[in-house]
Formats: structure tokens, C-alpha cells, sequence
């Protein structure tokens, strides 16, 4: 997924998230409140700082499994209620930092979603184990060779 494609410009509906998944914005609880550092007195008067939440337990966006995949992957990061907060205080524009939030909403979101695939076990090839019990026999055959006779 490209970054240009987080977020859907024009429409307004949604944050893209993949081909098959989209936030309704009307989901989104979106908070712009004052940052900190640097910036001088800019930052003293704005609200650049953007926050952005999003009930996964309660949305409607998504189906039942992705809802439990999203709930167990990003567990560490839910609030009480399921939802998931992300903050941007990046730059000194509200509107990049909303992107920003969105970008990141969206990007963290698809990385949760995604299923790995399922390990197959393999087998060692036979030539590997006779390598390996060959190499033994030498190995043991050297240290036995070096042991001084005993004489009686």
C-alpha cells in the first residue's frame, strides 16, 4: 500500500485502508488540542496536535474475524473500550498532522490485519543426516587417535 492511498482525497467518506476495508469517518473521533516543543509562540496559540480514535469493538466497518484479529494484535494499544488512539503533533500544521494520524491510523491497521502464512514442516534431506553422522565418526575417530596408547 502506498502512503498517497491511506487516505481517500476527494470523497472524504472514508480512510482507505486497503482494497477491501475503508474507516468510515464517521467512526473517527477526531480531537485537535494545543502541542509542545518547539515552535515558540505559534504553539502557545494553535491547536496543531491532532488525535484521532477509533472504536474497533464497535465498528461497523469491519467483519467479525477482522474485528478479532485487530482485538488480539493490537491489544497493547487498546483503550478499555476497544478503541485505538493515535496522535500526531509532527508539524506545525493541523492539516499534515491529520494526514499524518490518518496515515498512521491506516498503516497500523493493515499490518494487524495481515495473516501470516502458515509454517509447513520440511524434512532433512537424507544426504544432510548421513553428512552429519559421517562427520561425527571422523570427529570422534581424530579424538581417538590422539588418546596416548595404554601400555600394561
Amino acid at each position: 500500500m502506498t502512503h498517497q492511498a491511506a487516505t481517500d482525497s476527494g470523497t472524504g467518506d472514508g480512510i482507505r485502508v486497503s482494497e477491501s476495508l475503508s474507516i468510515p469517518r464517521s467512526e473517527l473521533e477526531i480531537r485537535a488540542s494545543r502541542s509542545s516543543g518547539a515552535g515558540g509562540q505559534h504553539v502557545n496559540k494553535t491547536s496543531s496536535r491532532i488525535e484521532i480514535a477509533w472504536n474497533i469493538a464497535g465498528s461497523r466497518a469491519i467483519t467479525d474475524e477482522q474485528r478479532d484479529r485487530l482485538l488480539e494484535k493490537l491489544k497493547s494499544r487498546l483503550s478499555d473500550d476497544g478503541a485505538i488512539r493515535i496522535v500526531a503533533s509532527d508539524t506545525r500544521s493541523q492539516l499534515r498532522n491529520r494526514e499524518a494520524a490518518e496515515r498512521r491510523l491506516a498503516d497500523t491497521i493493515a499490518k494487524a490485519l495481515v495473516v501470516p502464512k502458515k509454517r509447513k514442516p520440511t524434512r532433512r534431506p537424507r544426504a544432510a543426516d548421513e553428512a552429519r553422522l559421517t562427520e561425527k565418526k571422523k570427529h570422534s575417530e581424530r579424538k581417538r587417535e590422539r588418546k596416548r596408547p595404554i601400555t600394561d
